[in-house]
């Protein structure tokens, strides 16, 4: 493998490029263009026209990396710097990403690929990105200080490796950690096998765990909290603001996630059996699979699951700890369940005119009560569903198995239209015959 030399890679000034203006770096070439995402999708990209063939992925609220082929290196380039990430309708989060967003865009390559990845740091500090799960030199992990410097403010360093191995990985910094992945600084890596035949799927979904402790009223995560967070996110985004995933009835559906969270998260399908297929160690072999409804994904941990979409239907897919299916959800709050509130209303409400009591009977009100919230914040149950409120909010959104999909045509169908008797419905009691009168 030939490396850019720190000397060449340091050494020679900016040159320009026809149509889009790119920092030159020497050795290295110039810069690829470091683009944004234009919208989301919830379609598959197309597949590139170079380099070696492969299935896209899908990522929820998100979109892959695009990338040049120069000489035998797939490019890319990352820049870290802050961005705005909308985590649902009505609420807008500071964080740092790449690329605009967070987390950062998908990088997906292929087995064998000669990989050269360009960092531009636009943070206020030093950064550093370690490729999670990836076997490469010790000095392209990305630690900084260990094996390598930081990277400067303004500055930008270059990654090259060989991916050996397919598989599903992550991407994070490993300087200032608490606080750049506190920020929302993450990313995901999938790495298609060298046969694109090879563990292939009709939809391959992608999405990343992250939490975040966000004030009512404020836009920046607090970065020391280490257990009380109150936004729990797919790919920073929170239910009703997470991407369904539509499927083709009979498809065979992978979905891979990755936990950069302080605890784990055990994230629960409806309406269908799935097997664990793949780990950030790789594929699991067919005869160590086994079925499962939910499965487990610890700190630090990747995992994808299979499943054929043999059921059709709206069906939940979420995070099974109630806490992280709730949005802005204070923690101190106190219990009011059986408490009657009516003396004290009518006095809160001379007081303090907008009082609304809470949790007398439960919380189920807190997702069709309309009561003002503070600014930049989201209601801790939204969303509205066929049948009325959906009672969640954080890690949930929905599979939707529908026959009779065009091909390759996977917009958002809309709700399920129910077959008759299909239902679940209001018992009442037989209405008893009149007795006869007496003739």
């Amino acid at each position: 493998m030939t490396m850019v030399s720190r000397r060449n890679f340091l050494g020679q000034s900016a040159a320009a490029m026809l149509g889009t203006a790119m920092v030159s770096r020497a050795g290295a070439a110039a810069l690829p263009e470091a683009p944004l995402q234009t919208s989301a999708r919830t379609q598959p990209p197309l597949a590139p026209a170079s380099g070696r063939p492969y299935q896209p992925v899908v990522t929820l609220n998100g979109w892959t990396l695009p990338w040049r082929m120069r000489n035998g290196w797939k490019e890319f380039h990352l820049v870290a710097e802050p961005v705005e990430r909308e985590m649902a309708p009505g609420m807008t989060a500071h964080l740092w990403g790449y690329n605009g967003q967070s987390p950062g865009p998908t990088i997906e390559c292929v087995e064998g690929d000669r990989v050269r990845i360009f960092v531009t740091n636009k943070l206020p500090e030093h950064t550093t990105v370690h490729w999670h799960g990836v076997l490469l030199p010790a000095g392209m992990d990305g630690v900084g200080g260990l094996s390598q410097p930081h990277i400067p403010p303004g500055k930008t360093f270059v990654y090259e490796f060989e991916m050996r191995h397919a598989g599903t990985f992550m991407y994070h910094p490993h300087s200032d950690e608490m606080v750049q992945m506190a920020m929302g600084m993450m990313g995901f890596i999938v790495v298609h096998p060298r046969d694109a035949a090879a563990q292939r799927v009709d939809r391959d979904f992608v999405f990343l765990i992250a939490a975040y402790d966000i004030d009512p009223g404020s836009y920046t995560p607090r970065v020391a909290e280490m257990t009380d967070f109150n936004m729990w996110t797919w790919n920073s985004r929170v239910f009703p603001g997470i991407d369904v995933l539509p499927v083709r009835l009979g498809d065979r559906v992978r979905i891979r996630m990755g936990n950069l969270t302080m605890t784990n998260h055990p994230i629960h399908l409806h309406g269908h059996r799935f097997e664990v297929t793949g780990t950030d160690g790789g594929w699991v072999p067919p005869s160590a699979r086994w079925p499962e409804v939910t499965t487990d994904v610890a700190v630090g941990q990747m995992r994808a699951i299979e499943f054929v979409a043999d059921n059709p239907g709206d069906w939940a897919f979420h995070c099974h700890k109630s806490h992280h299916t709730m949005n802005a959800m204070g923690h101190n709050l106190p219990t009011m369940i059986g408490v009657k509130q009516k003396d004290l209303t009518s006095g809160m409400n001379a007081l303090v005119p907008d009082y609304m009591p809470m949790g007398q009977a439960g919380m189920a009100d807190m997702g069709s009560m309309e009561m003002p919230l503070p600014e930049n914040t989201l209601p801790m149950m939204s969303g509205q569903g066929p049948f009325g409120p959906i009672e969640m909010g954080g890690m949930f959104t929905t599979l939707k198995v529908r026959a009779g999909m065009a091909a390759n045509d996977y917009r958002d169908p809309g709700w399920y239209r129910h077959p008759k008797g299909t239902v679940a419905f209001e018992y009442t009691e037989p209405v008893a015959p009149a007795p006869r009168r007496p003739r």
